[in-house]
């Protein structure tokens, strides 16, 4: 008697518990949509880049191998580079930490660490200081040679 008491009760708050749920659903849906989509907010940059990909083609395992992407400053303001993150950690990145003013030039450069053979695509992005701007994904790609294996040649004693 008492387990079917206790079943009840936890069954009536199962069931007030979905009610609430199922009017504060209703309550969202009716609430304006006060927030504007991200993708909204955001718009191509402003500033030109020379390159936005490099092919390395066939690279050495073990040896990085880096590339330097230019950009300039096409905008009325000075632009400060304020984020730069490699997709991955073999991936590294420098950049041109001191403001940009309108005309001039900046750079960021891509160090691929070439450790294991095969082909690879990675990606930096860039975000800045630019107003309402979308971060800049810039590409690297290429393929890591494996290392050719010297055969030994035995030679045996009579």
């Amino acid at each position: 008697m008492k387990t079917l008491k206790l079943s009840i009760v936890a069954l009536f708050i199962c069931s007030l518990s979905f009610a609430q749920a199922v009017e504060a659903k209703k309550a969202i849906s009716k609430a304006p949509n006060t927030v504007a989509p991200a993708a909204a907010q955001t718009k191509a940059s402003a500033m030109k880049w020379d390159t936005e990909t490099h092919e390395f083609g066939e690279i050495e395992k073990g040896k990085p191998a880096s590339y330097e992407f230019t950009f300039t400053n096409t905008t009325k303001e000075t632009i400060l580079i304020t984020n730069v993150k490699p997709s991955c950690g073999c991936t590294a990145a420098n950049y041109t930490k001191t403001p940009i003013k309108p005309g001039e030039k900046g750079s960021i450069t891509a160090t691929y660490n070439a450790a294991s053979p095969g082909n690879f695509t990675k990606t930096v992005t860039v975000t800045t200081s630019e107003e309402g701007a979308a971060p800049k994904v810039l590409i690297i790609k290429g393929k890591v040679k494996a290392e050719e294996k010297s055969e030994e040649k035995s030679v045996m004693f009579k």
